[in-house]
């Protein structure tokens, strides 16, 4: 049965260092019906020179200035999309596969009510920890987090299950259901993207299903400054603000409004936490 065509999405910005390790691994993939697009964000440090003269099996889109994460990925969609793409695969330029991440990705959509895919994602320099396992939106609290985070891998996180949203670090999706869904809503800067895109498939009627069988590694937040960075915190706690602000109903609204100022001050405590202990 000849396997689908997936595009590969690699969206790049200033990322020369991180390319090698990601585009190396995507290189060694058992599945055979696959392109890698590198859409370069107008990046100044000489990453499109980088890959032309080592990945020459790697296609580049090179834009002419950063359009920022949503923009950025859309228009690579646009490529992939007019070079029949039948599935693509968003990944974070700081991470690396397993070789066999495809499979457990693509499979699940012979399942009409699959809309998205999302594989276990380890952190880069302790694999044995967990980066994300699930993802949970709560519209009371406000709260939109990772499950498993920082926790040692174990069985709990072997089963594949309906999970709230997909992160933006690595997912799949059927081309025609991206389409039909307009892709990541442009008016996100950076955080919230992948959030809104998985509410948008499941008030579509779809499941987002998490795929512990395709494994990949985050060097966490590596473009931004790393996991301790406080600019992170501030916006993802925005871009939590404004999901729930799209899509909360106004009685949620109240108790959010309790629950806010209790997330920022966990927010603070969760950098110098991590930043000083490492916990």
């Amino acid at each position: 049965m000849d396997q689908p065509l997936v595009y590969i999405i690699v969206l790049n910005w200033n990322g020369r260092d991180l390319l090698d390790d990601c585009l190396s691994s995507l290189q060694k993939v058992t599945y055979y019906n696959y392109r890698i697009l590198l859409v370069d964000n107008g990046s100044s440090d000489d990453s499109v020179e980088f890959v032309q003269s080592q990945f020459q099996r790697v296609e580049v889109l090179q834009l002419d200035q950063n359009h920022g994460f949503a923009k950025g990925n859309n228009l690579g969609f646009e490529y992939a999309i007019k070079n029949s793409a039948e599935f693509v695969i968003f990944l974070n330029n700081d991470t690396k596969v397993d070789h066999n991440f495809i499979e457990p990705l693509i499979t699940p959509f012979i399942d009409e009510n699959i809309g998205q895919t999302v594989p276990k994602i380890y952190y880069a320099d302790e694999p044995e920890k967990i980066w994300y396992a699930g993802g949970r939106i709560n519209f009371w609290t406000g709260n939109i987090f990772h499950v498993g985070i920082r926790q040692k891998d174990r069985e709990e996180f072997n089963s594949p299950a309906s999970t709230d949203y997909a992160t933006g670090c690595c997912f799949a999706m059927r081309a025609s259901d991206y389409a039909d869904l307009s892709g990541f809503d442009e008016s996100f800067t950076m955080y919230g993207e992948d959030a809104d895109l998985s509410i948008r498939i499941n008030k579509n009627g779809k499941r987002v299903l998490f795929a512990p069988g395709s494994k990949i590694y985050h060097k966490v937040s590596a473009s931004i400054g790393g996991a301790f960075s406080l600019s992170k915190i501030k916006r993802k706690l925005l871009a939590n603000f404004r999901i729930m602000l799209k899509y909360t109903q106004p009685f949620q609204w109240l108790v959010q409004l309790i629950c806010f100022p209790f997330l920022i001050v966990c927010g603070i405590i969760k950098y110098f936490r991590l930043r000083f202990f490492n916990k």
